[in-house]
């Protein structure tokens, strides 16, 4: 989804004007080179700056009409601290608090923007406002940690924009047997204003066979399974697939969610006669991410994992499963075959998971290459979110959708996972979105948790090392 900024430069009146001026000008052309999609306050005053209280109202006033997802408050000099903080308070979006570096004082020792000082003294009162905000370094707008901010913080505001407006579609209630994947539905409504649209297995299939009986997409559906998988199943096993994409999209679509969790076994299996694996892997490569076994947790880190990426690309829902066979800290992660085809190493088969009699998931190796592990997840009232790195290894042929990978210590991994508030799922992505989703928990109200001691590291990252 396209993130808007709010630009908000500002200046003190006891500095240089005329170069707070020059200095908004050089930045908001900065952000046109980049290709940043901001709201500028050119219009508010002759300056084109934050510093009055009249002003800010306005500036509220437009930016709350235009809908900006973010704030940039720019300290073209030192800045009118209590004005940014008033004005991040009233719009409760994410904050980027940054100035361009500071030059040298003149011959005669006269300074003329301070800018690293005023960027102390907001920071102070936004703490005051009890605003969270993210800091990028005092450095230059031609600087490539300024792109970096910048770009890593359009990321961060994806990630809280999606947060704050999840509606999962629930299709079936959780599996018996999975205790696991219980969810509170009525806390995370409190808490999070996450809500789901729950809906009974006999309504997905009643859509399932009117998509078939109208050919509501379904042909289309079976000639792009035609054309990117090697399809194992028999023609009318591959529409009843094609059948359920196509419903769950239309349903997807009908109670406006933006993910879904779907009871994937067994009473489907009665009426449909085919895994829905293959089914949840065409809507996954849409970027309409369907999880297994009524995972609602598992379905808002998908979404999260994917708005971090802000890209494009596509995420895995997985199983931690068993140790490698050979590497210490390897271990297997797998599904029976909902992974988006864009993950896999090579061309998908269409055909029998590994623990089940019906047809219709897909086996594929994924790419291998580094990646971001995560997991939202909680329990008595606590949240968090799980996150930490890992590499694509080689390892043993596996049936469904699967990929070795290698972690720093798989010993503290597991113990993690074990002592919760986590589960045996994961969602997985081919890119390192660790510190912007780190980054976006401060903004979502929730705890971060690396599963290794690198916090320092992202830390430093994000503060522009």
């Amino acid at each position: 989804m396209g993130i808007k900024l709010g630009y908000a430069p500002t200046r003190r009146s006891i500095f240089s004007a005329p170069d707070a001026i020059k200095y908004r000008n050089l930045t908001a052309d900065r952000l046109r080179e980049l290709g940043v999609d901001f709201v500028d306050i050119t219009d508010i005053n002759s300056e084109g700056l934050l510093y009055d209280e009249d002003d800010r109202l306005k500036i509220v006033e437009k930016f709350r009409a235009e809908k900006v997802d973010g704030l940039l408050l720019a300290h073209c000099n030192f800045g009118t601290e209590y004005e940014c903080a008033r004005l991040a308070k009233d719009l409760n979006v994410p904050v980027l608090l940054w100035g361009p570096l500071d030059e040298r004082p003149d011959e005669n020792g006269v300074r003329l923007r301070d800018t690293q000082c005023g960027l102390f003294a907001t920071g102070k009162v936004l703490r005051r406002f009890q605003v969270p905000f993210t800091y990028l370094t005092n450095c230059r707008l031609s600087d490539p940690v300024f792109e970096r901010g910048v770009r890593d913080f359009l990321a961060v505001c994806n990630v809280v924009k999606t947060f704050r407006n999840i509606r999962i579609l629930q299709m079936g209630p959780r599996p018996y047997d999975f205790w696991s994947t219980m969810a509170n539905e009525g806390e995370l409504l409190e808490k999070f204003n996450i809500q789901l649209a729950p809906v009974p297995l006999p309504e997905v299939t009643k859509e399932v066979k009117r998509c078939i009986a109208e050919d509501d997409g379904v042909s289309e559906t079976i000639k792009y399974c035609r054309d990117h998988m090697e399809i194992k199943v028999t023609d009318e096993q591959l529409k009843n697939v094609a059948g359920l994409a196509c419903a769950m999209e239309h349903l997807i679509k009908k109670y406006h969610c933006n993910a879904g969790a779907i009871q994937c076994w067994n009473a489907l299996q009665d009426e449909l006669g085919i895994m829905p694996c293959a089914a949840n892997s065409l809507l996954n490569e849409k970027g309409i991410p369907i999880v297994c076994e009524t995972d609602i947790h598992g379905a808002i880190t998908t979404l999260l994992v994917e708005a971090a990426a802000n890209d494009g690309t596509r995420s895995f829902f997985a199983d931690w499963t068993i140790r490698h066979p050979d590497i210490e800290n390897g271990e297997l992660l797998q599904h029976c075959g909902p992974w988006p085809i864009s993950v896999d190493k090579d061309k998908p088969c269409l055909t029998y998971p590994l623990a089940f009699d019906h047809p219709g998931a897909i086996t594929a190796e994924a790419k291998h290459g580094d990646i971001t592990l995560a997991r939202f997840d909680g329990d008595n009232g606590e949240y968090s979110l799980l996150l930490g790195n890992a590499k694509g290894v080689d390892g043993p042929t596996c049936m469904g959708t699967y990929l070795w990978v290698e972690v720093e210590n798989i010993k503290r991994l597991e113990a993690k996972i074990v002592e919760g508030p986590y589960i045996h799922h994961c969602t997985g992505i081919h890119k390192d979105v660790v510190p912007v989703l780190y980054e976006a928990c401060k903004y979502m109200g929730i705890k971060p948790d690396l599963y290794d001691p690198i916090e320092e590291d992202v830390k430093a990252y994000l503060w522009g090392e």
